[in-house]
């Protein structure tokens, strides 16, 4: 199992250096990854600065050498698939080849989307969201990419270079469970970030519904390839302590845990309450 440390994309975190900090800590104390939220606005913290994921991203790529970093998650209907596929090429090139995608529908909505004018509609964008997420796998291989589907046209386009990682960086889609639909679309990629309608940002996740979701995600794959399922919560620094609450997460078959705050306390956005959880280091399984 693997462990990766999870950061909003506001408050402390809105500042580059501070999430360079952050990764270059995480790295030393022994974690596995990075990951940062990808959100435009979000009223319930609308008083707070926020930044730019890739920005922070390429701030982190810079001051490590080993850990994965990546969003959990872009919403990728909002973005233009051609921009996005850029961004995420150039940060897998300066990683060295480090960067895990996380895609998603996002949220919320009315935010992220209707505040800006867009369409809110969730089968629209789950539309846009299946569409944009062919076309990147395609943009990243090197290769001419024509396209003419619901959503986006292309007409003979290729987005130089490759990413560093083939035939694409891994590619985690994230939804609620117990909602088939989501989890559907993650099995036709590299891994499920799942979130639990009965366990909010930072709560762990109930131990049946995770063995009932492990044994659904199998159902629903095909072939061999390794494929990643990322549970998250907070745990106690205490790495033993920690190894109690994991443990049966893992041996249901959890193969990625990414250490969060909780939502609604007080350090969501906090880098001292972050710096403390990362030095106390992972659990020790």
């Amino acid at each position: 199992m693997r462990f990766s440390i999870n950061i909003p994309n506001f408050g402390d975190f809105a500042d580059p250096r501070a999430v360079a900090r952050v990764a270059e800590a995480a790295e030393q104390a022994g974690w596995d990854g990075l990951f940062v939220w990808d959100h435009l606005l979000h009223r319930r913290h609308g008083d707070r600065p926020f930044g730019d994921p890739w920005m922070l991203l390429t701030a982190a790529a810079l001051a490590t050498s080993r850990i994965r970093l990546g969003t959990l998650v872009t919403p990728v209907a909002r973005r233009r698939p051609q921009q996005l596929a850029r961004q995420i090429a150039t940060l897998d090139h300066l990683s060295g080849g480090r960067v895990t995608f996380g895609a998603g529908l996002g949220g919320p909505v009315e935010d992220e989307y209707g505040a800006f004018g867009d369409v809110t509609d969730p089968v629209e964008l789950a539309g846009r969201l299946d569409e944009g997420l062919e076309l990147l796998g395609r943009f990243w291989s090197g290769s001419p990419v024509t396209h003419s589907g619901t959503h986006y046209w292309v007409a003979d386009v290729t987005l130089n270079p490759a990413t560093v990682q083939q035939p694409r960086p891994p590619v985690w889609v994230a939804g609620f469970w117990p909602n088939r639909r989501p989890m559907r679309r993650a099995a036709r990629w590299d891994g499920a970030v799942p979130l639990f309608l009965s366990a909010r940002h930072g709560v762990v996740p109930p131990l049946d519904e995770v063995r009932a979701l492990v044994a659904y995600l199998r159902d629903q794959r095909e072939g061999t390839e390794p494929f990643e399922i990322v549970l998250g919560g907070a745990t106690p620094g205490d790495p033993g302590r920690a190894a109690d609450v994991i443990g049966p997460l893992r041996d249901a078959g959890a193969t990625w845990w990414d250490e969060r705050q909780l939502q609604s306390g007080p350090d969501l956005d906090s880098l001292p309450a972050v710096m403390r959880r990362i030095e106390q280091g992972p659990p020790a399984l």
